[in-house]
């Protein structure tokens, strides 16, 4: 008996001010808030959640695990596919968040900008260079 592997559906990321994560996320993506409650707030990605979860409501999931601390360095980035860095890096600037790098052209055929979301987690915007 074998069982099939879906799909991603969701990604949580555990942050410390859920405001300020929700700010983020409906200024650098423009995202429609999908579901919200007391400790989290849900964005859809093209078929992939982003689940906002308030790091004191981590435990329920990840219990005995912690929750990292934050402000530690980043171990993971999640990339956002756009039609133009540029255009939206200028945007997201403009509206005060600064790139951690970026915009530029990477050897495998991307050209991408880098932002780091009041938790630490770091995002990516990213169009392919062959378009």
């Amino acid at each position: 008996m074998s069982t099939q592997i879906g799909g991603l559906d969701a990604v949580t990321l555990f942050v410390e001010d859920l405001a300020a994560a929700k700010a983020f996320q409906e200024t650098v993506f423009g995202k429609p808030l999908k579901f919200e409650d007391e400790s989290s707030a849900a964005y859809d990605f093209g078929g992939v959640l982003i689940n906002l979860l308030s790091v004191v409501a981590a435990p329920e999931l990840v219990a005995p695990a912690a929750a990292g601390a934050a402000g530690s360095a980043p171990r993971s980035v999640l990339t956002v596919a756009v039609d133009d860095v540029d255009t939206q890096c200028r945007r997201v600037a403009e509206a005060g968040v600064t790139p951690l790098n970026g915009p530029m052209d990477r050897p495998w055929g991307i050209r991408t900008a880098s932002f780091q979301d009041p938790s630490g987690h770091v995002w990516e915007i990213a169009h392919s260079l062959g378009r």
